[in-house]
């Protein structure tokens, strides 16, 4: 009583042997470590996002084919993570972390300034990439490491080593600045220790505390990060200023209707009066152009994805691949959630992009890096006896 079950969040089910009379396409499916409908529901996304990227871009193709080219990168990348196994998993756990926090570090020595941010590294004429992207995955799989060797639900003193690991990334990140990032790199490890077990009376001390620190937070936030809050709750204080781009995002939605105005027929984005239209506020087009019957059917596909990645981290039956694979479905859903909450006025904007819609290639890469890593967790399984 009063805890949080982690077997009863993520019930290990068993895992029946084939039957003999299995399609041969199911055996390919099995022998690639990957799993069909959730890579079908993913490609369906892709395909959505880059239809789209053509209207938000202006219907400039060049956007769609560097997009599509990112996509494929993309899936390669979750190929070749779905053939490691849980304990490879395990035993890179603590370099890739290391690396992330070393590569973090070097953004804030020698990071490229973009849009006022330092957030970028460089190699010249061969790639210019975000390290903090790395950290989406290098988090859960270093919290989970550390958890799975220690007895559940974790102790006072797991906690506080927890909360070391988690805030000196947390912390390189919110100083480039990137408040969006650093929230859903924290995001993914709280998953991680709240799926190992909490008592309910913790979490809510927990969150008392951290109810305690907004006044910290609030004094430590750059000025333009204070504006979102204070836009958030008052668009119209500034209609022509900060209050702009959520002022045009919900015209744009709320203009599309029930079935919306057509494919590339949205005058908020064509007319280019609603903002960063091909990034973070992608979903807006799509509510223009295509109404609530557009934007449900996308939630639906988003929902049918995020129940998908639970039933395969169910079937995880050691502690690290359910912690991994819980927190990595549970920090897709973060994603959806607040891209819609912000486009639609009802989150304030922290830049972060619809997952596989929105355009952008180090994101799209580390989204199916975490679905490879939770194919890799389904596919080796241990197979249980009838």
């Amino acid at each position: 009583m009063g805890m949080i079950d982690l077997s009863r969040i993520l019930r290990p089910y068993p895992v029946r042997p084939p039957a003999s009379g299995i399609s041969r396409r199911r055996s390919l499916w099995e022998r690639l470590h990957l799993d069909p409908w959730l890579l079908g529901m993913l490609l369906a996304l892709m395909a959505a996002g880059l239809m789209v990227l053509y209207s938000a871009s202006g219907q400039r193709i060049e956007p769609v084919i560097a997009q599509a080219i990112r996509f494929g990168v993309a899936l390669v990348v979750m190929f070749l993570l779905a053939q490691l196994s849980p304990s490879t998993l395990l035993r890179w756990a603590l370099p890739v972390y290391a690396l992330g926090v070393l590569l973090l570090v070097a953004v804030e020595l020698v990071g490229d300034v973009g849009m006022g941010a330092k957030r970028w590294l460089v190699i010249p004429g061969v790639i210019r990439f975000q390290p903090s992207e790395m950290m989406k995955l290098a988090m859960p799989l270093m919290v989970a490491a550390y958890l799975s060797r220690r007895a559940l639900p974790p102790t006072l003193r797991d906690i506080a080593v927890c909360g070391l690991l988690v805030g000196l990334p947390v912390a390189l990140i919110a100083k480039q600045p990137d408040l969006g990032t650093s929230l859903l790199v924290a995001s993914a490890a709280i998953f991680v220790v709240l799926l190992a077990g909490l008592s309910w009376r913790f979490i809510a001390a927990l969150a008392a505390l951290a109810a305690a620190a907004l006044p910290l937070l609030w004094m430590n936030l750059h000025n333009y990060q204070r504006q979102r809050v204070l836009t958030f709750l008052d668009p119209n204080s500034d209609p022509l200023g900060s209050g702009w781009n959520i002022i045009q995002s919900t015209t744009a939605i709320g203009s599309g209707g029930v079935f919306g105005k057509g494919w590339l027929q949205g005058t908020q984005s064509q007319l280019e009066f609603l903002p960063e239209r091909h990034t973070d506020f992608i979903v807006a087009v799509l509510g223009e152009e295509f109404g609530l019957v557009g934007m449900l059917a996308i939630l639906a596909l988003y929902l049918a994805i995020i129940s998908r990645g639970l039933w395969l981290a169910a079937g995880a039956q050691e502690t690290f691949g359910r912690l991994v694979a819980g927190s990595i479905i549970l920090t897709f859903f973060i994603y959806v959630f607040v891209n819609v909450g912000m486009v639609s006025g009802i989150l304030p904007v922290v830049g972060v992009p619809l997952p596989l819609v929105s355009y952008g290639g180090t994101s799209s890469v580390t989204l199916m890096a975490g679905f490879g890593i939770l194919m890799a967790i389904h596919a080796h399984r241990r197979l249980l006896p009838r």
